[in-house]
């Protein structure tokens, strides 16, 4: 099975014939292969795309390997979005990293 290819993002930094130029850059943390087609001990948490990711939509926000890495690993100033990760007008997490309320209360995980 080949590992999942996610569309150009809306947040790529830049495009080239066949796709986001980070997207290309983009390697496994191990450095060996491209992101999201690693096959090292870490596949398995490597070539998975949920939560914040970073700008080409490829590795976890944080930790970028493209030539954009210094800045995509900085930490956002200003307006972030949900979950924190990213600013506020690049978000990518979807909602699905978002804190949850104090006014909510977690019965799935509480005893």
């Amino acid at each position: 099975m080949s590992a999942p290819v996610a569309a150009i993002p809306s947040s790529c930094c830049g495009t080239r014939e066949g796709g986001c130029l980070c997207a290309q850059e983009a390697k496994c943390s191990c450095g060996k292969q491209s992101a999201l087609q690693c096959n090292c001990d870490k596949a398995q948490t490597e070539n998975k795309v949920d939560g914040a990711r970073c700008s080409c939509n490829r590795r976890p926000a944080g930790e970028c390997t493209c030539s954009r890495a210094s800045t995509e690993n900085s930490k956002p100033s200003g307006s972030t979005c949900a979950c924190g990760k990213r600013s506020s007008d690049s978000c990518t997490c979807e909602g699905s990293e978002c804190k949850a309320s104090a006014l909510e209360t977690d019965f799935t995980t509480k005893a």
